[in-house]
């Protein structure tokens, strides 16, 4: 995925605020990419446009040699359905369905899903297929939420502060699973955070503040998921 001079405000005239200034940065198929920066440095507007839910003013993104800008709505829908798994810090589960329905769900929208049960095994919710969301902890619900994400095999997994609502002991858990899911699978993730001891697990970290990046690094010493301490 390459992005190219990105750029994004809201508001006009006096109320105008500038989110994205021109913001260029490339990842390669299978990094775990970190946006790391305080609140209002612009990286979950940089997500929702890499996610086809926001569109820029100004600048590209080019994914396998496709502009997003190039795509009319039919197109951007289905490269949203085909190729995208969104991870929210709001776990958004249907509380009518049980947790294997939920996962069902985002396996509707592949053609090539993921074995469901084989998935549900991966999240430590095989046990738990037949509850409702009211019947988990928020760490369980997140897992599902990630499951149903996951479960179509997208080539990008947009994960938006996946942890931001959950304890430490189950962030770490999430964070495993995540770390666990990019190593067997392949997926490309990317994960918007102001916690700056996830970026030790990541491949890649971008450091974005005041809609800029200020520095975009290799990590040389990754470590686990297991060995980070905040």
């Amino acid at each position: 995925m390459e992005v190219k001079g990105l750029k994004r405000s809201f508001g006009e005239g006096e109320t105008r605020q500038d989110v994205l200034k021109g913001v260029d940065f490339s990842v390669e198929k299978g990094e775990f990419c970190v946006l790391l920066g305080p609140s209002g440095s612009g990286k979950s507007t940089l997500l929702n446009i890499i996610g086809g839910i926001d569109s820029a003013d100004e600048g590209q993104i080019i994914i396998n040699g496709d502009a997003l800008a190039d795509m009319n709505d039919k197109n951007l829908t289905n490269y949203r359905r085909k190729h995208l798994g969104y991870v929210f810090q709001m776990y958004n589960l249907i509380p009518n369905l049980n947790v294997k329905e939920n996962i069902e769900t985002g396996a509707y929208l592949s053609d090539s899903p993921l074995n469901i049960d084989e998935l549900l095994k991966i999240l430590g919710l095989f046990e738990h297929r037949y509850k409702l969301p009211n019947q988990l902890s928020g760490g369980q619900q997140q897992r599902v939420s990630i499951g149903r994400a996951i479960v179509k095999n997208p080539d990008i997994l947009l994960c938006d502060e996946p942890t931001g609502a959950l304890d430490y002991t189950t962030s770490k858990e999430i964070l495993k699973l995540i770390e666990e899911v990019n190593r067997k699978y392949g997926n490309t993730v990317i994960m918007v955070t102001h916690n700056e001891a996830i970026k030790m697990m990541a491949d890649h970290v971008i450091k974005l503040r005041d809609g800029r990046i200020r520095h975009d690094d290799l990590n040389e010493k990754k470590i686990s998921a297991d060995e980070l301490e905040w």
